[in-house]
């Protein structure tokens, strides 16, 4: 799991935030979300970028807009998006099929979990 999941970056116009989102990478799916960058967020430690770099987290990024919401009504709408970026991660699987080959008589099927 993430060391943190929501990390707001900035606030680009009024009611408009510019927010990350960490989420954690099925084991079996890890190595097709490998990359050699780093978090868009200047904090992110060490550790944070290696699961970044080694596929155990995904790190999502873009603009929130809330013109009018309170602080609280911010967090639990930022809470709701990270629940369901984590939900899509988790059940995104364009792998399942992943490395089925045939040899000319017969076919192997493989996949990832």
């Amino acid at each position: 799991m993430p060391r943190l999941r929501v990390i707001v970056l900035d606030q680009e116009t009024p009611g408009a935030w510019r927010v990350l989102f960490w989420a954690d990478v099925p084991t079996a799916r890890q190595p097709f979300y490998t990359s050699t960058g780093i978090s868009e967020w200047k904090g992110a430690l060490s550790a944070d970028n290696t699961a970044i770099q080694n596929g155990a987290v995904v790190e999502r990024g873009g603009f929130i807009h809330t013109p009018g919401f309170t602080p609280a009504q911010l967090q639990t709408m930022l809470e709701t998006r990270w629940q369901a970026i984590q939900d899509a991660v988790t059940a995104r699987n364009p792998w399942n099929r992943y490395g089925s080959n045939w040899d000319g008589i017969v076919w192997t099927s493989t996949g990832v979990a």
